[in-house]
């Protein structure tokens, strides 16, 4: 079973940075994909940014030129840089990886981590 331990969120004023990690454990041999999301409360689930097994990455439209998607296959992780975050960014961190690249861009997945807290006030 695969399990995804995300960390680094919290709270941040407008402007400022964040750098979230998320470490996949278990069984990964199918997994070569991954992807971070968020949900803020009363929105669904949507993706912030992909990254393919060979580095290719694709972003959603808000996080273009602010969010940077990296991993490190040794590791089994994956991380998103946060710049220049706006209360608009606060929401439910999540990470999640699947062999196939259409469920990491349709947020197709039947399990999630805990997720990791962002919230952007003054």
């Amino acid at each position: 079973q695969v399990q995804f331990v995300e960390s680094g969120g919290g709270l941040v004023q407008p402007g400022g940075s964040l750098r979230l990690s998320c470490a996949v454990s278990g069984s990964i041999f199918n997994m070569n994909h991954m992807g971070w999301y968020r949900q803020a409360p009363g929105k669904e689930r949507e993706l912030v940014a992909g990254i393919t097994q060979g580095g290719s990455k694709r972003y959603a439209e808000f996080a273009k030129g602010r969010f940077t998607i990296s991993r490190n296959n040794a590791k089994n992780t994956v991380s998103l840089e946060m710049n220049s975050l706006k209360p608009e960014d606060t929401a439910v961190y999540y990470c999640n990886a699947d062999r196939n690249w259409s469920n990491i861009m349709g947020v197709n997945f039947s399990s999630w981590g805990q997720g990791t807290q962002v919230t952007v006030s003054s």
